[in-house]
């Protein structure tokens, strides 16, 4: 039995969905190229009333007052687009990607497809502060999802697909494969296993390769900072919590606005239009803090601009990205916290010790993004793909770290999972060994079996099995070999009303439910489930019917009780060695 047992599941269609996914990953890049372009034609559009896809920034247009306009001119359309076309283009894309993938079966429509790119591009090309990569995640997702329907696959391989598809975008978009493959693992796939993990890793990686045909090679924000110091230990802290703590405040603040939002005697296709306004007025304030501000954002990791100009920045561009991702309109949330982030280090730089005015910019940008997304490993290797710093690596993985921890303490829900929670969906995201699925069938079975003959009467087996001394629930009927028939219990042999018949009567040709050794306690469960059953006859192998045990509801809590059972051994040795190590004596010295 044990040459059963493996250290990962098996499964047989891992090859198909990985060529899959890598069709995925080579179908990211266009679609992240054809998102880049609408972001640039709607650029030039709003601000400078040509039609153009070359790149320039919203800064630099000479609108006056007529910029405040130009965010809520944007926002009424998608507006229009969502309420009439697919109000699943709304929100930023992850927490959208989400809720498909937990609770809609991991099915995106077409609508989404095409929509999402062009909602977005829309409201980031009207000044909406926002990144591409929100979007790109939720069409490329939709993308690997639409291939799923097609070859009729299974929801998990829907669900690998279109992880691979909102992987393979955010690669094409930034050029940060791992960071991808992380983003899946800590928020979008719920699992570790090879079923999902290698066509994600298959999908970035067609992506990152494919990605230099129609992007620059090389990263996206390239830096160099110098080695630190032991002074950048306490540096470190102080930036992780203060980011963890601009990460709360922008949240609540966010979630804060959300709820204003609702409460708004107008329907929600107006929402985007109100907050674009704000949006405006923050843009005429500080013109640097509208669109996607890549060229922001390098200006500040490289220290060109001056404390009190990002400062400013800062503050508007952390304001007007609340309204406008309260509003529900479409864009991405990544970059416009990468701006934020490094706006914070920017301030810190002058008074934090043990480094250079350039590590800490992109430090707390790190902070910002593991704060805020709960995802610590993302932020880390995130920021260093996205710099090939590789002297910034202890500082960026302590700063998030440190974030993280003060988020998850501060906060109950991330805004990757309020809005959902709002709609009654509670996300629980620790990963842990499911019990169940560390233990197999002949683990737990019960190998001394009562079975009932299937020569024998209705009206005997009633008398018999059924009577006063009734043992169990149901019994498996077997025929002179042995060979499972079927399973049999009170209130269908009551509904019977020829007693004299035998039981074996009962059973049509279809082959019973059964359980054979080496599938986990978990594939036992979802099957009792799925077939509302109480116990299934246990097979001696895949194919054969011959009986050999029998598992219950009832031994399915066993897996659970022997994982509490370690953990709680566990738990008292730690306890015994910490006890002892407090009484040692000081003269005592350590091995």
């Amino acid at each position: 039995m044990h040459s059963l047992k493996r250290d990962f599941a098996a499964n047989s269609g891992l090859l198909g969905i990985s060529l899959l996914a890598a069709v995925v990953g080579a179908l990211g890049t266009p679609t992240a190229w054809v998102l880049l372009k609408l972001i640039y034609f709607f650029t030039n559009l709003f601000f400078y009333q040509t039609f153009s896809f070359a790149l320039r920034s919203p800064a630099d247009n000479h609108l006056g007052l007529w910029v405040i306009a130009m965010p809520a001119i944007g926002g009424l359309v998608v507006g229009v687009i969502a309420r009439f076309g697919s109000d699943k283009i709304r929100g930023h894309g992850i927490p959208e990607a989400i809720e498909a993938i937990l609770f809609g079966k991991s099915r995106m429509s077409p609508k989404v497809a095409v929509l999402k790119p062009i909602s977005s591009g829309i409201v980031i090309g009207s000044g909406g502060p926002f990144g591409a990569e929100g979007p790109i995640i939720m069409t490329g997702g939709a993308i690997g999802s639409l291939i799923a329907q097609h070859f009729k696959l299974t929801a998990a391989e829907r669900k690998t697909l279109l992880v691979a598809g909102a992987g393979a975008g955010m690669t094409a978009i930034f050029g940060t494969p791992v960071a991808a493959v992380l983003l899946a693992v800590e928020l979008l796939l719920f699992e570790w296993r090879p079923r999902s993990l290698l066509p994600v890793i298959v999908a970035c990686s067609v992506a990152d390769f494919t990605r230099v045909f129609v992007f620059e090679a090389g990263p996206l924000f390239p830096l160099q900072t110098g080695t630190l110091g032991i002074a950048a230990l306490a540096s470190c802290v102080v930036a992780g919590l203060l980011g963890g703590g601009l990460s709360a405040l922008m949240t609540a603040a966010l979630h804060k606005i959300e709820s204003t939002f609702e409460k708004l005697p107008v329907h929600w296709m107006w929402w985007p239009a109100i907050g674009g306004v704000l949006v405006g007025v923050g843009g005429y304030l500080q013109p640097r803090a509208l669109g996607v501000g890549y060229d922001v954002i390098a200006d500040l990791l490289n220290a060109h601009l001056a404390v009190s100009s990002a400062l400013a920045l800062l503050v508007v561009k952390a304001i007007i990205w609340s309204i406008a991702l309260g509003s529900t309109t479409s864009g991405g949330v990544l970059a416009p916290l990468l701006m934020i982030g490094a706006g914070l280090g920017t301030v810190l730089a002058p008074v934090l010790p043990g480094g250079g005015s350039h590590v800490w910019p992109l430090v707390c940008m790190a902070a910002v993004l593991a704060g805020v997304l709960g995802a610590p490993l993302t932020a880390t290797i995130f920021s260093l793909e996205l710099t090939h710093d590789v002297n910034a690596l202890l500082p960026l993985l302590l700063a998030t770290g440190i974030s993280y921890g003060f988020t998850v303490l501060a906060m109950k829900r991330s805004i990757m999972t309020e809005k959902i929670a709002r709609r009654g969906f509670h996300i629980y995201r620790e990963y842990s060994v499911d019990p169940l699925e560390r233990q197999y069938v002949e683990d737990v079975m019960t190998r001394d079996v009562q079975s009932i003959p299937a020569a024998m009467t209705i009206g005997q087996t009633l008398a018999t099995y059924f009577g006063p001394q009734q043992m169990h629930r149901a019994f498996p009927v077997v025929d002179d070999q042995q060979h499972v028939i079927g399973m049999l219990d009170r209130a269908t042999l009551l509904k019977q009303e020829n007693h004299e018949a035998a039981v074996r009567t009962l059973y049509g040709a279809n082959p019973p439910l059964v359980a054979v050794p080496g599938e986990t306690c978990r594939e036992v469960a979802a099957c009792l489930a799925t077939h509302a059953l109480e116990r299934l006859p246990v097979v001696e192998r895949a194919g054969s019917t011959r009986l050999i045990g029998i598992i219950a509801r009832s031994d399915l809590v066993k897996p659970s009780r022997t994982w509490l059972d370690e953990e709680q051994k566990r738990e008292r040795l730690m306890g015994h060695a910490a006890m002892r190590w407090r009484r040692r004596k000081p003269t005592e010295k350590s091995v």
